[in-house]
């Protein structure tokens, strides 16, 4: 699948990695330090929470499940197929995505934990975006599966098998750009607090004019 996908897939999913990891360096550097582009932790957060009995951090981690899961059934509903195709709907989703980040930065700034249920759709959102296009292979808003495939990917090389040079080329753009992403968003939430989720968004504005350009110029 991934011999498959054009040249300029890796500068893209370094991009949505850095955007991903931007966004959850600000959740976890924020009030209430809340982890936003991937659920573990969070679940398991709920699990311990239940025997609190603290129903406002009950109900705020349960928005956050049920925010990703909403921002990826939108991608669901937009982008359909499991293979790149210029046309779709893919400018469609970073526009919301851009949308989301902008509301959940007003949120934040107002002290408001329901900017987290928005920055979390917004990651919903992109890590189904990339994964419908990309046939489940990559994920851009967590590491956790990009490492799995890795030691999977080693285990075979010792067993004798060819390796994968753009495979892994791809998922070291990923796991650096989500690095990156973190050093970034720690970087710009220390001069701007929650005023920095304008950056993401604006890299997905960008990233939405920049392929509906190049569907255009293609099609």
């Amino acid at each position: 699948m991934i011999s498959q996908l054009p040249k300029w897939v890796e500068l893209g999913a370094f991009v949505l990695a850095l955007i991903a990891g931007f966004v959850n360096a600000i959740g976890l550097l924020g009030f209430q330090h809340q982890s936003v582009s991937h659920l573990s932790g969070t679940a398991t957060l709920l699990g311990t929470e239940v025997l609190t009995y603290s129903f406002q951090k009950i109900f705020h981690l349960i928005g956050i499940l049920f925010s990703f899961l909403l921002g990826a059934c939108t991608a669901g509903y937009l982008v359909h197929g499991s293979t790149l195709k210029l046309g779709r709907h893919y400018d469609t989703a970073l526009f919301i995505e851009s949308i989301l980040l902008l509301i959940s930065a007003f949120f934040l700034i107002s002290s408001s934990y329901y900017g987290h249920f928005f920055a979390s759709a917004a990651c919903g959102l992109q890590n189904a975006l990339a994964t419908t296009y990309s046939g489940a292979i990559i994920r851009t808003t967590h590491v956790t599966g990009i490492f799995t495939d890795l030691g999977i990917m080693f285990g075979a090389i010792l067993r004798g098998e060819a390796l994968d040079k753009r495979k892994l080329k791809l998922f070291l753009f990923i796991i650096s750009g989500f690095v990156f992403g973190g050093t970034v968003g720690a970087f710009f939430y220390s001069k701007y607090q929650f005023s920095a989720l304008f950056v993401p968004a604006t890299l997905c504005f960008l990233m939405s004019g920049f392929y509906r350009a190049h569907s255009k110029k293609h099609s």
